[in-house]
């Protein structure tokens, strides 16, 4: 393995012999965790729309010693859910962990929030969670046990201009609360993560006047900086190991403090807390400049 693409804090071959489907997995968080998962020993699954983009994730792991597989899939299709997971467990057999990573928003007021729009949102975010979550827990989980995290966003107190993501995003947060109830009884457990503000490549696909009001975001962060995508994927990858074999229907905050900031309380600037980064081809998105990491 090549140790210089990702510097994991995690012990080497944590998940070898292990199977993990990265779903999301051709940019930003996924890409990261699906990096740190191969450096791991994990053989990752990586699961997208565009095949382009996870040939070029495969390639870069596969590169640095990993293995990696892709299995093209809009996770919005139940029947291509359905033949997704069966490919993964045909090609890899028996899947013992599933990143549920795949969504994307656009922002918009809800007064001009269109049904096509709020629909398409919401299968992203929620439904698409939902079936590939299913879909492994049937086709693999349900008999041999393994371990479930989806990630949800930052939206305690609501998010205004993306109120159909953050409706989305809460009931991924009430499904993964459900699911570790009821499929406890088969070995699985089921957690969420909750990234905040975080520094990928995500930022630069906005509009310009959204673009201006991410770079303006980090002085209403307690701990004044954007998050990394290795921050976010430390906390993923610890909830699907062993070490987290007590915890399920929890969700981790990767905010750096947001929702505990107050009206009463003056945010004072500082640079006392240092990201950690330990992906070296992590790209900052180029719409924060300087401020990407800071």
């Amino acid at each position: 393995m090549n140790q210089s693409v990702y510097q994991s804090v995690f012990r080497p071959g944590l998940f070898a012999g292990q199977t993990v489907i990265v779903t999301g997995g051709g940019s930003g968080i996924g890409r990261c965790t699906a990096h740190e998962l191969a450096n791991l020993g994990a053989a990752v699954a990586l699961v997208g729309r565009r095949v382009e983009k996870l040939e070029q994730v495969q390639a870069e792991i596969t590169a640095a010693g990993g293995q990696a597989s892709i299995h093209p899939c809009d996770i919005r299709d139940e029947a291509g859910v359905k033949a997704m997971v069966a490919d993964v467990i045909a090609r890899h057999g028996v899947i013992n962990g599933l990143v549920n990573n795949a969504g994307g928003q656009y922002p918009q007021p809800v007064r001009d929030i269109t049904l096509k729009g709020w629909d398409a949102v919401v299968r992203n975010n929620l439904t698409g969670g939902f079936l590939v979550a299913r879909e492994v827990y049937v086709q693999s989980m349900e008999a041999n046990g393994g371990a479930i995290v989806n990630i949800i966003a930052d939206i305690w107190g609501g998010m205004p201009t993306m109120a159909h993501s953050g409706a989305a995003r809460a009931g991924m947060l009430s499904f993964t609360e459900t699911a570790a109830c009821e499929w406890s009884q088969s070995g699985v457990r089921v957690n969420a993560v909750a990234p905040g503000w975080v520094a990928s490549s995500g930022f630069d696909t906005y509009s310009a006047e959204m673009q201006a009001e991410l770079r303006s975001l980090k002085t209403k962060v307690p701990l004044q900086r954007y998050g990394t995508e290795s921050e976010v994927s430390a906390a993923i990858v610890f909830l699907l190991s062993e070490a987290a074999a007590f915890i399920t229907g929890s969700c981790i905050r990767v905010d750096g403090g947001v929702p505990n900031a107050r009206p009463t309380w003056k945010l004072i600037a500082h640079e006392r807390s240092k990201a950690f980064n330990g992906f070296t081809l992590s790209q900052a998105p180029k719409c924060l400049g300087e401020d990407a990491q800071g």
